[in-house]
Protein backbone atom coordinates (compact mmCIF):
# COMPACT_ATOMS: atom_id res chain seq x y z
CA UNK A 1 0.00 0.00 0.00
CA UNK A 2 1.28 3.99 -0.71
CA UNK A 3 0.24 6.87 0.96
CA UNK A 4 1.01 10.17 0.21
CA UNK A 5 3.85 11.64 1.83
CA UNK A 6 5.67 15.28 1.89
CA UNK A 7 5.66 18.03 -0.77
CA UNK A 8 9.68 17.01 0.43
CA UNK A 9 9.99 13.22 0.03
CA UNK A 10 9.83 13.71 -3.84
CA UNK A 11 11.03 9.47 -4.17
CA UNK A 12 8.32 8.37 -1.34
CA UNK A 13 10.62 7.14 0.41
CA UNK A 14 7.87 7.25 3.26
CA UNK A 15 6.25 4.36 1.95
CA UNK A 16 9.01 1.89 2.64
CA UNK A 17 7.66 1.92 6.24
CA UNK A 18 4.92 -1.02 7.24
CA UNK A 19 1.57 -0.01 7.14
CA UNK A 20 1.94 0.02 11.28
CA UNK A 21 4.77 1.69 11.56
CA UNK A 22 3.51 4.89 8.70
CA UNK A 23 0.23 5.09 11.16
CA UNK A 24 2.73 5.79 14.17
CA UNK A 25 4.38 8.26 11.58
CA UNK A 26 1.12 9.76 11.30
CA UNK A 27 -0.21 10.17 14.82
CA UNK A 28 2.89 11.76 15.30
CA UNK A 29 2.62 13.95 12.67
CA UNK A 30 -0.90 15.03 13.85
CA UNK A 31 -0.12 16.16 17.09
CA UNK A 32 2.97 17.81 15.95
CA UNK A 33 0.71 19.98 13.82
CA UNK A 34 -2.38 20.39 16.36
CA UNK A 35 -0.21 20.87 19.57
CA UNK A 36 3.54 21.83 18.41
CA UNK A 37 3.83 24.13 15.79
CA UNK A 38 1.49 26.77 16.76
CA UNK A 39 3.05 27.77 19.73
CA UNK A 40 6.52 27.11 18.90
CA UNK A 41 7.53 30.61 17.65
CA UNK A 42 6.77 32.18 20.65
CA UNK A 43 8.75 29.63 23.10
CA UNK A 44 11.58 30.18 20.54
CA UNK A 45 11.23 33.72 20.97
CA UNK A 46 11.04 33.96 24.79
CA UNK A 47 13.70 31.11 24.79
CA UNK A 48 11.78 29.07 26.94
CA UNK A 49 10.85 25.02 26.63
CA UNK A 50 7.15 24.31 25.88
CA UNK A 51 6.82 22.10 28.70
CA UNK A 52 2.77 21.34 28.04
CA UNK A 53 3.93 19.29 25.05
CA UNK A 54 5.78 16.11 27.11
CA UNK A 55 2.32 14.72 28.12
CA UNK A 56 1.52 14.60 24.65
CA UNK A 57 4.37 13.21 23.81
CA UNK A 58 3.78 10.55 26.48
CA UNK A 59 0.12 9.94 25.06
CA UNK A 60 2.03 8.85 22.12
CA UNK A 61 4.09 5.99 23.33
CA UNK A 62 7.32 6.71 21.29
CA UNK A 63 9.74 7.41 23.44
CA UNK A 64 11.03 3.69 24.31
CA UNK A 65 10.38 2.34 20.66
CA UNK A 66 13.87 1.59 20.60
CA UNK A 67 14.24 -0.60 23.41
CA UNK A 68 12.47 -3.82 23.39
CA UNK A 69 10.08 -3.86 26.27
CA UNK A 70 8.98 -0.41 26.58
CA UNK A 71 6.45 0.60 24.09
CA UNK A 72 3.82 -1.09 22.85
CA UNK A 73 5.73 -1.45 19.67
CA UNK A 74 9.20 -1.73 18.98
CA UNK A 75 10.21 0.24 16.04
CA UNK A 76 12.91 -0.06 13.20
CA UNK A 77 15.69 2.20 13.09
CA UNK A 78 13.56 3.04 10.10
CA UNK A 79 10.74 4.19 12.02
CA UNK A 80 12.54 6.14 14.58
CA UNK A 81 14.27 8.02 11.79
CA UNK A 82 11.75 9.45 9.92
CA UNK A 83 9.77 9.89 13.76
CA UNK A 84 13.09 12.44 14.23
CA UNK A 85 12.71 13.70 10.49
CA UNK A 86 8.91 14.49 11.59
CA UNK A 87 9.79 16.09 14.82
CA UNK A 88 12.64 17.95 13.24
CA UNK A 89 10.17 18.83 10.63
CA UNK A 90 8.27 20.62 12.84
CA UNK A 91 11.31 21.79 15.24
CA UNK A 92 14.51 21.15 15.55
CA UNK A 93 14.73 22.31 19.30
CA UNK A 94 11.61 19.78 20.24
CA UNK A 95 13.48 17.12 18.26
CA UNK A 96 16.46 18.26 20.58
CA UNK A 97 14.79 17.51 23.45
CA UNK A 98 13.56 14.07 22.15
CA UNK A 99 16.72 12.64 20.68
CA UNK A 100 18.74 14.04 24.09
CA UNK A 101 16.14 12.15 26.09
CA UNK A 102 15.55 8.98 23.92
CA UNK A 103 18.96 8.68 22.47
CA UNK A 104 21.62 9.91 24.07
CA UNK A 105 20.35 9.71 27.85
CA UNK A 106 18.09 6.46 27.14
CA UNK A 107 20.54 4.93 24.82
CA UNK A 108 23.70 5.49 27.55
CA UNK A 109 21.68 3.38 30.43
CA UNK A 110 20.96 0.84 27.65
CA UNK A 111 23.99 0.23 26.53
CA UNK A 112 26.21 1.43 29.53
CA UNK A 113 23.64 0.06 32.36
CA UNK A 114 23.61 -3.31 34.32
CA UNK A 115 20.08 -5.25 33.28
CA UNK A 116 19.17 -3.51 37.26
CA UNK A 117 19.74 -0.20 36.31
CA UNK A 118 18.09 -0.68 33.03
CA UNK A 119 15.28 -1.84 35.03
CA UNK A 120 15.29 0.79 38.00
CA UNK A 121 15.29 3.43 35.03
CA UNK A 122 14.47 3.01 31.76
CA UNK A 123 10.50 2.35 32.28
CA UNK A 124 9.85 5.57 33.66
CA UNK A 125 11.83 7.52 31.10
CA UNK A 126 9.85 5.74 28.31
CA UNK A 127 6.78 6.76 29.83
CA UNK A 128 8.25 10.72 30.27
CA UNK A 129 8.45 10.14 33.94
CA UNK A 130 11.95 10.90 34.16
CA UNK A 131 13.29 13.01 31.78
CA UNK A 132 17.13 11.98 30.60
CA UNK A 133 20.11 14.42 29.87
CA UNK A 134 23.79 13.74 28.32
CA UNK A 135 26.96 15.72 29.58
CA UNK A 136 29.94 15.10 28.06
CA UNK A 137 31.20 18.32 26.15
CA UNK A 138 33.27 20.21 28.07
CA UNK A 139 34.29 23.88 27.86
CA UNK A 140 37.72 22.93 26.80
CA UNK A 141 36.48 19.84 25.38
CA UNK A 142 34.44 19.65 22.41
CA UNK A 143 35.95 18.01 19.42
CA UNK A 144 38.83 16.76 21.61
CA UNK A 145 36.73 15.77 24.29
CA UNK A 146 37.74 11.91 24.17
CA UNK A 147 41.45 12.61 24.97
CA UNK A 148 41.00 15.75 27.04
CA UNK A 149 38.01 15.07 29.49
CA UNK A 150 39.22 16.55 32.43
CA UNK A 151 35.97 15.96 34.53
CA UNK A 152 37.18 13.41 37.06
CA UNK A 153 35.82 10.70 39.20
CA UNK A 154 37.16 9.34 42.47
CA UNK A 155 36.09 6.47 44.12
CA UNK A 156 35.20 6.71 48.12
CA UNK A 157 34.12 4.10 49.88
CA UNK A 158 30.69 3.26 48.03
CA UNK A 159 30.46 6.72 46.17
CA UNK A 160 32.32 8.42 43.39
CA UNK A 161 32.98 12.17 43.78
CA UNK A 162 32.42 14.33 40.56
CA UNK A 163 34.52 17.31 40.09
CA UNK A 164 34.59 19.28 36.81
CA UNK A 165 32.75 21.12 34.43
CA UNK A 166 29.95 20.56 31.40
CA UNK A 167 28.85 22.87 28.49
CA UNK A 168 25.79 22.98 26.23
CA UNK A 169 24.25 19.79 28.12
CA UNK A 170 20.67 19.80 26.77
CA UNK A 171 18.05 19.37 29.10
CA UNK A 172 20.18 19.91 32.35
CA UNK A 173 18.77 22.38 33.62
CA UNK A 174 15.01 20.46 34.47
CA UNK A 175 16.28 16.89 33.49
CA UNK A 176 15.37 14.36 36.08
CA UNK A 177 18.59 12.03 35.33
CA UNK A 178 21.99 13.43 34.08
CA UNK A 179 24.53 11.23 32.40
CA UNK A 180 27.51 12.37 33.04
CA UNK A 181 31.36 11.00 31.97
CA UNK A 182 34.17 11.47 33.29
CA UNK A 183 37.89 10.03 33.80
CA UNK A 184 38.46 7.93 36.95
CA UNK A 185 41.93 9.32 38.27
CA UNK A 186 42.94 6.15 39.11
CA UNK A 187 42.81 4.25 35.69
CA UNK A 188 42.32 6.69 33.41
CA UNK A 189 39.62 5.48 32.03
CA UNK A 190 36.21 7.61 31.28
CA UNK A 191 32.97 6.30 33.17
CA UNK A 192 29.17 7.00 33.07
CA UNK A 193 27.43 7.72 35.70
CA UNK A 194 23.99 8.50 36.48
CA UNK A 195 23.44 11.68 38.43
CA UNK A 196 20.04 12.73 40.06
CA UNK A 197 18.45 15.64 40.14
CA UNK A 198 19.03 17.82 43.15
CA UNK A 199 22.30 15.76 44.07
CA UNK A 200 24.81 17.92 46.00
CA UNK A 201 27.46 19.42 44.09
CA UNK A 202 25.32 19.41 41.06
CA UNK A 203 25.20 22.92 39.66
CA UNK A 204 23.28 23.89 36.43
CA UNK A 205 22.99 27.11 35.08
CA UNK A 206 20.89 28.09 31.82
CA UNK A 207 23.49 29.15 28.92
CA UNK A 208 21.53 32.41 27.59
CA UNK A 209 21.77 34.55 24.62
CA UNK A 210 21.72 31.50 22.12
CA UNK A 211 20.74 31.90 18.35
CA UNK A 212 19.92 28.78 17.55
CA UNK A 213 18.16 26.23 19.01
CA UNK A 214 16.59 28.71 21.45
CA UNK A 215 13.86 26.37 23.06
CA UNK A 216 16.23 24.16 24.25
CA UNK A 217 17.00 24.46 27.91
CA UNK A 218 21.11 24.39 27.56
CA UNK A 219 23.04 23.92 30.98
CA UNK A 220 26.97 24.84 32.03
CA UNK A 221 27.24 22.46 34.90
CA UNK A 222 28.90 22.95 37.62
CA UNK A 223 30.56 19.48 39.33
CA UNK A 224 31.74 20.00 42.84
CA UNK A 225 32.14 17.37 45.38
CA UNK A 226 29.09 15.70 43.45
CA UNK A 227 28.76 12.20 45.46
CA UNK A 228 27.52 9.43 43.44
CA UNK A 229 26.58 6.20 45.06
CA UNK A 230 28.23 3.19 42.87
CA UNK A 231 24.74 1.71 42.43
CA UNK A 232 24.39 4.64 39.62
CA UNK A 233 28.16 4.52 38.22
CA UNK A 234 27.22 2.78 34.67
CA UNK A 235 28.51 -0.88 34.93
CA UNK A 236 29.25 -1.65 31.55
CA UNK A 237 30.82 1.93 30.39
CA UNK A 238 34.54 0.91 31.13
CA UNK A 239 36.23 3.48 28.49
CA UNK A 240 35.64 6.36 26.31
CA UNK A 241 34.43 3.06 23.68
CA UNK A 242 31.61 2.46 25.24
CA UNK A 243 30.66 6.49 25.04
CA UNK A 244 31.52 6.01 21.27
CA UNK A 245 29.17 3.65 21.19
CA UNK A 246 26.41 5.13 22.19
CA UNK A 247 27.45 8.47 19.71
CA UNK A 248 27.73 6.25 17.08
CA UNK A 249 24.09 5.57 17.08
CA UNK A 250 22.72 9.02 18.10
CA UNK A 251 24.57 11.11 15.15
CA UNK A 252 22.58 8.90 12.43
CA UNK A 253 20.00 10.61 14.47
CA UNK A 254 21.15 13.99 13.75
CA UNK A 255 21.39 12.86 10.47
CA UNK A 256 17.88 12.49 10.22
CA UNK A 257 16.84 15.43 12.07
CA UNK A 258 19.14 17.43 9.54
CA UNK A 259 16.54 16.40 6.65
CA UNK A 260 13.58 17.15 8.57
CA UNK A 261 15.51 20.70 8.67
CA UNK A 262 16.09 21.32 4.92
CA UNK A 263 12.71 19.38 4.15
CA UNK A 264 11.12 21.91 6.20
CA UNK A 265 12.58 24.94 4.73
CA UNK A 266 11.79 23.89 1.11
CA UNK A 267 8.13 23.25 1.79
CA UNK A 268 7.84 26.55 3.40
CA UNK A 269 9.47 28.15 0.26
CA UNK A 270 7.69 25.99 -2.43
CA UNK A 271 4.43 27.73 -0.56
CA UNK A 272 5.47 30.69 -0.56
CA UNK A 273 7.01 31.14 -4.24
CA UNK A 274 3.54 29.84 -5.43
CA UNK A 275 1.75 32.46 -3.31
CA UNK A 276 4.02 35.43 -3.55
CA UNK A 277 3.89 37.72 -6.37
CA UNK A 278 6.44 40.22 -7.95
CA UNK A 279 5.75 41.67 -11.66
CA UNK A 280 2.57 40.72 -12.41
CA UNK A 281 3.01 36.39 -11.42
CA UNK A 282 3.99 34.19 -8.53
CA UNK A 283 7.67 34.09 -8.41
CA UNK A 284 7.28 30.43 -8.94
CA UNK A 285 7.31 31.76 -12.35
CA UNK A 286 10.86 32.68 -12.32
CA UNK A 287 14.02 30.39 -13.51
CA UNK A 288 15.96 31.39 -10.57
CA UNK A 289 13.45 30.64 -8.03
CA UNK A 290 12.97 27.08 -9.68
CA UNK A 291 16.60 26.69 -9.43
CA UNK A 292 16.92 27.32 -6.06
CA UNK A 293 13.46 25.21 -5.71
CA UNK A 294 14.99 22.05 -7.73
CA UNK A 295 18.78 22.07 -5.85
CA UNK A 296 17.06 22.05 -2.36
CA UNK A 297 14.64 19.27 -3.50
CA UNK A 298 17.19 17.50 -4.46
CA UNK A 299 19.93 18.21 -1.30
CA UNK A 300 16.49 16.36 0.71
CA UNK A 301 16.29 13.37 -2.03
CA UNK A 302 19.59 12.80 -1.96
CA UNK A 303 19.84 12.95 1.95
CA UNK A 304 17.10 11.21 2.55
CA UNK A 305 18.61 8.25 0.40
CA UNK A 306 21.86 8.66 2.75
CA UNK A 307 19.39 8.36 5.98
CA UNK A 308 17.39 5.66 4.75
CA UNK A 309 20.46 3.28 3.87
CA UNK A 310 21.74 3.97 7.25
CA UNK A 311 18.88 3.12 8.73
CA UNK A 312 18.98 -0.44 6.91
CA UNK A 313 22.65 -0.54 7.99
CA UNK A 314 21.73 -0.18 11.53
CA UNK A 315 18.64 -2.69 11.58
CA UNK A 316 21.13 -5.14 10.38
CA UNK A 317 23.61 -4.27 12.87
CA UNK A 318 26.78 -3.59 10.32
CA UNK A 319 27.25 -0.01 10.95
CA UNK A 320 30.58 1.63 11.71
CA UNK A 321 31.54 4.87 12.79
CA UNK A 322 32.36 5.88 9.61
CA UNK A 323 29.31 5.13 7.90
CA UNK A 324 27.43 7.59 10.59
CA UNK A 325 29.77 9.85 10.30
CA UNK A 326 29.26 10.40 6.61
CA UNK A 327 25.64 10.88 6.82
CA UNK A 328 25.79 13.64 9.67
CA UNK A 329 28.79 15.48 7.78
CA UNK A 330 27.19 15.40 4.29
CA UNK A 331 23.05 15.80 5.30
CA UNK A 332 24.45 18.69 7.36
CA UNK A 333 26.32 20.25 4.95
CA UNK A 334 23.11 19.97 2.25
CA UNK A 335 20.74 21.52 5.15
CA UNK A 336 22.93 24.35 5.29
CA UNK A 337 23.08 24.96 1.63
CA UNK A 338 19.09 24.67 1.42
CA UNK A 339 18.04 26.58 4.20
CA UNK A 340 20.10 29.46 3.08
CA UNK A 341 18.19 29.16 -0.04
CA UNK A 342 15.05 28.61 1.32
CA UNK A 343 15.43 32.26 3.44
CA UNK A 344 16.48 33.66 -0.06
CA UNK A 345 12.83 32.80 -1.88
CA UNK A 346 11.66 34.42 1.03
CA UNK A 347 13.41 37.67 0.11
CA UNK A 348 13.20 40.06 3.37
CA UNK A 349 10.57 38.14 4.79
CA UNK A 350 13.00 34.88 4.97
CA UNK A 351 14.25 37.16 8.61
CA UNK A 352 10.20 37.03 10.09
CA UNK A 353 10.05 34.48 12.66
CA UNK A 354 6.64 34.76 11.72
CA UNK A 355 7.23 33.18 8.33
CA UNK A 356 9.10 30.13 10.15
CA UNK A 357 11.66 29.65 7.73
CA UNK A 358 14.04 32.13 9.97
CA UNK A 359 13.65 29.23 12.56
CA UNK A 360 14.95 26.48 10.68
CA UNK A 361 17.74 29.09 9.28
CA UNK A 362 19.23 29.58 12.30
CA UNK A 363 18.81 26.32 13.98
CA UNK A 364 20.27 24.48 11.21
CA UNK A 365 23.72 26.08 12.62
CA UNK A 366 23.85 24.43 16.00
CA UNK A 367 22.76 21.10 14.09
CA UNK A 368 25.41 21.44 11.88
CA UNK A 369 27.68 21.52 14.73
CA UNK A 370 26.95 19.31 17.54
CA UNK A 371 27.39 15.65 17.15
CA UNK A 372 30.61 15.92 15.22
CA UNK A 373 31.64 19.33 13.59
CA UNK A 374 31.44 18.76 9.74
CA UNK A 375 35.42 18.53 9.89
CA UNK A 376 35.92 15.59 12.59
CA UNK A 377 33.11 13.54 10.97
CA UNK A 378 35.10 14.12 7.60
CA UNK A 379 38.17 13.05 9.36
CA UNK A 380 36.83 9.70 10.42
CA UNK A 381 35.17 8.89 7.40
CA UNK A 382 38.77 9.89 5.57
CA UNK A 383 40.47 7.31 8.32
CA UNK A 384 37.84 4.84 7.40
CA UNK A 385 39.21 4.96 3.22
CA UNK A 386 43.19 5.52 3.77
CA UNK A 387 43.42 3.27 6.71
CA UNK A 388 46.00 6.46 8.05
CA UNK A 389 44.55 9.04 11.18
CA UNK A 390 45.02 12.78 10.37
CA UNK A 391 43.35 14.18 13.53
CA UNK A 392 46.90 15.56 15.13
Amino acid sequence: MTFETHPGDFYGFENLLPETERGIVLRVREFLRTQVAPIINDHWARAEFPFGIIDGFRELDIAGLMYDGLAAHRGTRLLTGFLALEICRCDPSVNTFYGVHTGLAMGSIHRCGSDEQRERWLPSMARLERIGAFALTEPHGGSDVAGGLETTARRDGESWVLDGEKKWIGNATFADLVIVWARDVEDGHVKGFVVEKDTPGFRPAKIEGKIALRAVQNADIVLDGCRVPEENRLQRANSFRDTSDVLRQTRGGVAWGSVGCMMAAYELALAYAKERQQFGRPIAKFQLIQDHLATMLGNVTSSLALVVRLAQLQDEGVTKDEHAAMAKSVVTTRMRETVALAREVFGGNGILLENDVARFFADAEALYSYEGTREINQLIVGRAVTGMGAFV
